[in-house]
């Protein structure tokens, strides 16, 4: 089980991140969230198996890459009594 928090910057806001983040979740064993941050970036945390999670941020890559200028990655704790994947 691992979880890691991912900061997207770019044109992430009011175009539909979040929502997408969301759908691209749906159908994987990942839980956590995502959230629009004052700043303009959007943060999200995703846990799961290492190939779930990997799928999750390899998706939101393919479909979003136009949005994305970077993302910052990092491993955070896991946490318990998640039991899906929520705009936050």
């Amino acid at each position: 089980m691992i979880r890691v928090r991912v900061r997207f910057v770019g044109r992430v806001q009011g175009v539909g991140f979040r929502a997408t983040c969301r759908e691209l979740a749906r159908g994987r064993a990942v839980t956590g969230w995502v959230r629009n941050e004052t700043d303009g970036s959007v943060l999200m945390e995703a846990q799961g198996d290492a190939t779930a999670v990997e799928g999750l941020l390899t998706a939101i890559h393919e479909r979003m890459r136009r949005q994305i200028e970077h993302a910052d990655r990092g491993s955070v704790n896991a946490t318990t009594g998640e039991t899906s994947f929520v705009i936050a």
